[in-house]
């Protein structure tokens, strides 16, 4: 079956690539870059008007199309920037730089013709989401730093936990179940300060992806989504800064070319200093972030490119320095961007990701700390066959270092001695290919294969247990209980110690009903090799990863979904209907009390079960005029269920389908902005979602006197539903004429009706009634803040 899977799509790729040069044609490719910087601009389209089709340039801003010889129109169209149309005498080959007009270089034109945000019609592409850095800016967010995360949860199909929490949920899948990418180096936690900030700096970004569904087979590791970022380059017009302070937090940019414009150079730094304050004080608490970003890009001629980008950034925690938390990511990526011909593009990347998290007790006398690094080899192709083919294939491996926990004393006489817990190593290569193929001007299909390899290896002593069965049930008290090793095997360095090997099928296809209407389809498999250890309904920084291996099988993620999209009265408007249904193998479960930190044999608490998701999504977009915004409603259920592995065992939850922790029935989201004038801009959020599910017990007995709650089933209530209205304003003073500093004055309020949402509710004995008592933990209410933007 495998076999037969592969041969087929050799046969569909080989079928294509003769159909696609069935007749000779020339190749007009070329660079698309932002006029004002420099910076190569992704995902443009670019439309031969004539033929009606076209392409998008990829992330490196590269394009390519093959039409027979003749007189042509081409045409660039970008969000936010104005429509550039050049007439091409195509009789040979013919390479282009095209620079785009953003809406700011021509304020003060009578007309721009400026390009709207239209849902994507033709195309196979599907359950994916794009914000602009300018969109991001414009939202106002809570302690006034504009946050990415935080905006792409306005989005259909995207949630997370409630303030304060980090990660996001796709479509009911877990936070561990988002591939996160920053430059293509995976970031494994995505939030400073437990989730309040998220770890991008909006001015050092350049582009921002969401894959919800029809997920390209390049992309791989994860169950639920790929959150796809990319740095900006810097500029290569001139030196120029920007940055903002803010009442908690400050950044700042500097970017520009050297060796003569070959290269261009960005730096960005960041941080919180509220702890400054706090040590004016008597207070004797701290609690700060900070992170830098940086990218260097080197043009060695017109077909070879180098680029050199990274990222560092830390959180620390400190109560009275006797408890210090300090944790966060390190990336480090070095690309080669290769054109053989006009129409095949490829990049080589290094790249090493590194995740660590400390902890000094100073009052205990130990350190912990764990962690988990991966060293990435990706090579990449991008075929650009014909105007109806595009071939896109590859190839990339990862290692993976983990460190599950280590403690060492801190001081002599401590008491503590060093334990380190069992270090884990994986290899998971992948080989990959997608063709995208335009059957005619209605039909357009795309089609992907991913083979996936994953070997879990040693060095490490492992458990074995009787039946190999790590957890026991307990049939006279009806629970699940740790298994008890009757022996060990050693693994040498690099002995294989599970493997295994998947294939990964993609497929979408879009039919056009006319230039302005279609409806789409898609299916992929998603295999993840990696799980979170997490029993929290939100990631966070203490969770470890942990690697498949005979006892936590690889989750299997299948999802269909099928769409309608319309724009209409001349692109003002677009709606976007999705519904998907997506089903889960091996979904990660935990007995009840299992005990998750510094734990050396995890598999003894762990069951695997499944898991379904299954909803409607809906965005209605205004995309012109000085209101413009978007509505976005998602009506959905996220389910779990471990069964009994035999008729005797009763299973988690009696072994009946329970809502996971981030399941949330209806999701509704309206963002807009508001342009009053030249000076004046308003921007408002209103954010309405059905409650957390959360455990509420549901009796009591009384033991030595004392009133102890019992609860029911998982997940049986909800917390209060969730929701608050935020809104900005945005004041950008007239600049002088040949003022080269301009800024802009940024007010916002979060939460203006103040509500407390509840973040959870937990249940104490009253110390006077001796009666149990609801109480509920609230993060924000009301928070204003202002900052102060600039640029020169």
């Amino acid at each position: 079956m495998k076999q037969s899977l592969f041969n087929l799509f050799i046969i569909c790729l080989f079928g294509c690539f003769l159909i696609g040069n069935a007749q000779e044609k020339v190749t007009v490719n070329g660079t698309i870059r932002d006029a004002f910087n420099g910076e190569t601009l992704i995902g443009v389209n670019v439309i031969i008007k004539e033929l009606k089709t076209g392409t998008s340039t990829n992330e490196y801003g590269f394009f390519s199309i093959s039409v027979p010889k003749g007189n042509y129109t081409l045409q660039c169209n970008y969000l936010g920037f104005e429509v550039f149309e050049k007439t091409l005498n195509l009789t040979q080959n013919e390479r282009l730089e095209v620079t785009l007009k953003g809406e700011a270089v021509n304020l003060q034109e009578v007309e721009v013709k400026e390009n709207k945000k239209k849902a994507v019609i033709t195309r196979p592409e599907m359950s994916v989401n794009k914000l602009s850095m300018m969109q991001v800016k414009q939202m106002p967010v809570v302690l006034g730093e504009s946050d990415i995360l935080k905006s792409i949860t306005t989005l259909p199909g995207v949630t997370n936990a409630g303030e304060g929490s980090s990660g996001f949920n796709v479509r009911g899948g877990a936070a561990d179940q988002n591939l996160v990418l920053l430059d293509e180096a995976i970031l494994y936690n995505s939030s400073h300060l437990f989730g309040f900030f998220s770890v991008f700096n909006t001015d050092a970004i350049k582009d921002l992806k969401l894959y919800k569904g029809g997920i390209p087979a390049r992309f791989g590791g994860r169950g639920a989504s790929v959150l796809d970022i990319y740095q900006k380059e810097g500029n290569n017009k001139g030196f120029h800064m920007n940055g903002g302070v803010g009442l908690i937090s400050s950044r700042l940019l500097a970017e520009g070319p050297f060796a003569k414009g070959k290269g261009t150079f960005l730096v960005a730094g960041r941080g919180t200093y509220a702890h400054l304050l706090l040590k004016l004080s008597n207070f004797k608490n701290t609690v700060y972030f900070y992170d830098f970003n940086t990218k260097i890009s080197y043009e060695l001629n017109k077909n070879n490119k180098l680029y050199l980008s990274g990222y560092f950034g830390r959180d620390v925690f400190s109560i009275n320095q006797s408890f210090v938390n300090t944790y966060g990511n390190s990336i480090f990526n070095l690309r080669w961007n290769h054109l053989f011909n006009e129409k095949l593009f490829s990049n080589l990347s290094m790249i090493y990701s590194d995740y660590y998290y400390g902890l000094n007790l100073d009052f205990v006398g130990f350190n912990w700390d764990s962690g988990i690094k991966n060293y990435n080899l990706k090579y990449d192709f991008k075929h650009y066959v014909s105007q109806k083919t595009k071939l896109t294939y590859g190839v990339n491996a990862i290692y993976y270092d983990f460190n599950p926990g280590r403690i060492e004393p801190s001081k002599a006489g401590s008491g503590i001695n060093f334990q380190q817990l069992d270090k884990k190593y994986a290899f998971e290569p992948a080989f990959y290919g997608d063709i995208e193929y335009k059957v005619s001007d209605k039909l357009s299909v795309s089609a992907g294969l991913r083979y996936s390899l994953f070997y879990r290896l040693g060095q490490q002593k492992v458990n074995v247990y009787q039946d190999d069965q790590a957890v026991v049930y307990n049939a006279d008290s009806q629970i699940y209980e740790k298994g008890t090793p009757i022996g060990t095997r050693y693994y040498g360095n690099n002995e294989v110690i599970s493997f295994f090997n998947n294939w990964e099928p993609r497929a979408s296809l879009s039919y056009a009903f006319n230039p302005n209407e279609s409806v789409k389809m898609s299916y992929n498999r998603m295999v993840q090799y990696l799980h979170l250890i997490s029993n929290t309904a939100s990631p966070t920084p203490l969770d470890v990863w942990a690697p498949s291996d005979q006892f936590m099988k690889p989750q299997l993620v299948d999802q269909f979904a099928v769409g309608y999209f319309r724009n209409f009265d001349n692109d003002n408007y677009t709606v976007e209907v999705e519904s998907y249904y997506k089903t889960v193998q091996n979904r990660v479960d935990y007995i009840d009390g299992a005990d998750l930190i510094a734990n050396n044999a995890i598999e003894q608490v762990i069951l695997q079960g499944k898991a379904r998701a299954y909803g409607l999504e809906v965005l209605f977009r205004k995309n012109e005029g000085k209101l413009n915004g978007w509505i976005a409603y998602t009506l959905a259920r996220s389910e779990q269920q471990t069964p009994g592995r035999t008729a005797a065992e009763t299973g988690i939850n009696n072994g009946e389908w329970y809502r996971t922790g981030w399941d949330k029935l209806h999701n509704l989201s309206v963002t807009g902005t508001y342009q009053y004038n030249k000076k004046w801009s308003l921007g408002g959020i209103f954010t309405l979602q059905t409650g957390r599910p959360i455990t509420y017990p549901d009796g009591q007995y009384t033991y030595q006197s004392l009133s102890i709650p019992s609860y029911g089933l998982r997940n049986g209530n909800s917390l209060p539903a969730f929701h608050h209205l935020d809104l900005s304003a945005t004041y950008t003073p007239t600049a002088k004429p040949g003022a080269k500093w301009k800024g802009e004055w940024v007010f916002s309020i979060y939460n203006i009706y103040n509500r407390r949402n509840a973040a959870t509710i937990s249940f104490r004995q009253n110390e006077n009634s001796l009666q149990n008592e609801a109480v509920r933990l609230s993060i924000f209410g009301i928070v204003p803040s202002v900052s102060y933007n600039f640029k020169f």
